[in-house]
């Protein structure tokens, strides 16, 4: 065997070893664009963590607070978790009331409706949630809006 024989065939053969590795590269960065938007965020674990990390900041907000006065929090965080499980393609089923009638008369303004938001985006920020995932999901959240504040 010549010398320039091997020299190529070392050379086809870490060309197709990169090439095999670049494609299984490929294959796995795509097979990430089937994940639900549920898989996204981190699954149960981690929409839990946002609540109870959501739940946190408002409490410290004096403003916000005073919506949850009459609220039983555990309902309310095991509640909005299944929902946002449900609205994120996750495995549960949200079977609470309709948000009219969950905020009903709560007389709920846009400026408090928004620092909620803000703050269920930092929450999930802080648990590491992707940008994209985030946008995903308050898109989702959104046609919400007019329920919520339409019986104020």
């Amino acid at each position: 065997m010549s010398l320039l024989s091997i020299a190529s065939r070392r050379i086809i053969f870490t060309f197709l070893l990169l090439s095999t590795l670049l494609m299984q590269g490929c294959a796995q960065h795509n097979s990430g664009a089937t994940l639900s938007l549920y898989e996204r965020i981190g699954g149960q674990p981690a929409i839990e963590a946002i609540v109870e990390n959501l739940l946190y900041r408002i409490a410290e907000d004096e403003e916000v607070v005073g919506y949850f006065a009459n609220t039983n929090i555990d309902l309310f965080a095991e509640s909005f978790a299944t929902q946002l499980c449900d609205i994120s393609d996750g495995p549960c089923r949200y079977d609470g009331p309709p948000m009219d009638r969950a905020h009903q008369t709560m007389g709920i303004t846009d400026a408090h409706f928004n620092r909620v938001v803000a703050y269920l985006d930092i929450a999930m920020r802080h648990e590491g949630v992707s940008l994209s995932a985030r946008n995903d999901l308050l898109g989702r959240l959104a046609p919400l809006y007019e329920d919520v504040m339409r019986l104020r």
